[in-house]
């Protein structure tokens, strides 16, 4: 038999198949899959080496329509193969050679007793033998591919053609060599999310309260990642996100809040309005009542001013720890922290005790929450840091969007968000899932200056957000169906 253009033509297509796969099972399957096609045989089997014995991993009879673990499913029946020389794959690994045995019933080389013993349970009868190792460039070996009953034109079973052996070999290396590129591959991306695991703990560590944010938001994105999968495969949706689309996301998801790692604990755990400034305060109305009390001593005021100004004191001191914690400061209550910001101590020598300092007024003034306005702005820029620091890491190509995705994640679709103001043109499905779980996990979760806001009120807090234009309406309806089907 010689090979024609055809067969050429294959071979070549072949290995531009196997090159251009990227997923591990796909691989694996090619292989077995293109050596049955190159020499037209009946049956397959392909061993990986694992844990210094041969693994069943594919296997394949045409003529008996079995085709096992082409999917990556595991062959679990069927024990793996010792390195024992009488048997002729782990002969093969062993010695790294190529066997051509042409008639099984007719060789006593090799214990053939299983492939017998399978021929007298099934009625298949194994005669050719083709067995191949697959090596990698660095002479590693990664498995075994037997190939069963070559046939003729005529579907008659003869011996493999020796001029198949190099063809079969070199394919096999190919195959190796583009499997053990593909290990590199993951190994890099496990590098990859392990390091980012690594700072998503050290970032989670610094607060107890911010312990599972990071890791929610990628809980959540996931979700909806396979509830978007789901919806496709309904044909209710055009978007779907495979395996590699779904990883930059969850990796997008663990990267978002990366520049909070430099935003103050004092701003980031602040509970109240005045926060750690609330005992600078309390100290200093204690040595206000010290300095009325010696001005009473010294004649400067009389008892009857004193027990005023004393109670004075306690009034407002009162007053500052009750709107400290309030979750909103109404008008009233402002009005009495300016004048409280008025009121002073002047000593003989002229040397001026303030009740309350611009920085306590700041704090005491602001209407709703416990962050003043540079506070805020200094809470805000821990995307601006986000996209700094990513911009140092080297992504490759395929992870490249990653940085854009994560420090965009408080944009809004009406270009009212930060911190570059994007409009929904701008924006990604997938920064704005990451938007949608940031703020649901925020909303849901319990934190120093709020409590817990039960499921269903978040998901209308987002509705509302929708609805004014800042978040995408249709991921806020898909998380809102996820988790109640994962809920119920």
């Amino acid at each position: 038999m010689h090979l024609e253009y055809e067969d050429f033509k294959k071979i070549l297509n072949i290995g531009i198949n196997l090159s251009t796969g990227r997923d591990r099972n796909e691989i694996l399957a090619s292989i077995l899959e293109s050596g049955m096609e190159i020499t037209n045989c009946d049956a397959s089997t392909l061993y990986l080496y694992e844990n210094g014995q041969l693994t069943f991993k594919i296997m394949k009879t045409l003529s008996m329509g079995i085709s096992r673990g082409v999917d990556g499913e595991a062959i679990t029946d069927m024990p793996p193969v010792a390195m024992k020389e009488e048997n002729v794959c782990a002969y093969t690994a062993i010695h790294r050679e190529i066997v051509n045995v042409p008639d099984v019933y007719d060789s006593d080389r090799f214990d053939f007793s299983g492939p017998k013993q399978y021929d007298a349970l099934t009625g298949y009868h194994t005669k050719s033998q083709l067995v191949i190792p697959l090596e990698n460039n660095e002479d590693e070996l990664i498995g075994v591919l037997q190939l069963i009953n070559a046939m003729d034109g005529e579907g008659n079973v003869i011996p493999f053609e020796k001029q198949y052996h190099i063809i079969i070999r070199s394919l096999g290396s190919m195959a190796a060599i583009e499997l053990t590129n593909l290990a590199y591959m993951e190994e890099l991306k496990a590098q990859l999310f392990s390091f980012v695991e690594a700072l998503t703990t050290a970032l989670d560590e610094r607060s107890p309260y911010n312990a599972s944010h990071t890791r929610n938001v990628a809980r959540y994105s996931g979700i909806l990642a396979d509830y978007i999968c789901e919806l496709y495969q309904q044909g209710e949706c055009e978007e779907y996100f495979d395996q590699d689309r779904k990883e930059k996301l969850l990796l997008a998801a663990l990267l978002h809040d990366i520049g909070k790692i430099v935003v103050p604990l004092g701003v980031m755990d602040k509970a109240t309005r005045l926060g750690e400034h609330l005992g600078k305060v309390e100290e200093r109305f204690r040595l206000l009542e010290s300095l009325y009390e010696v001005d009473m001593l010294r004649g400067r005021i009389t008892e009857e001013e004193y027990e005023y100004y004393i109670a004075d004191l306690k009034s407002e001191l009162d007053f500052i720890h009750k709107i400290d914690t309030v979750g909103f400061l109404d008008n009233e209550s402002y009005e009495r922290v300016c004048r409280l910001s008025m009121k002073k101590h002047i000593k003989e020598n002229g040397k001026v005790t303030k009740y309350i300092t611009d920085k306590e007024k700041d704090c005491l003034s602001i209407r709703q929450g416990t962050l003043t306005v540079e506070e805020r702005e200094v809470m805000k820029n821990h995307v601006v840091v986000t996209e700094k620091i990513l911009s140092k890491v080297r992504f490759n190509k395929n992870f490249a969007i990653v940085p854009k995705w994560a420090a965009s994640h408080h944009e809004f679709l009406n270009g009212t968000g930060y911190p570059k103001q994007l409009t929904a043109e701008e924006l990604d499905l997938e920064t704005r899932i990451l938007t949608v779980a940031d703020i649901y996990d925020a909303l849901t979760a319990i934190r120093p200056y709020k409590t817990a806001i039960p499921d269903d009120k978040s998901i209308n807090m987002l509705k509302r957000m929708a609805e004014e234009g800042k978040v995408d309406s249709q991921v806020v309806g898909w998380l809102s169906q996820a988790l109640k089907r994962r809920y119920e």
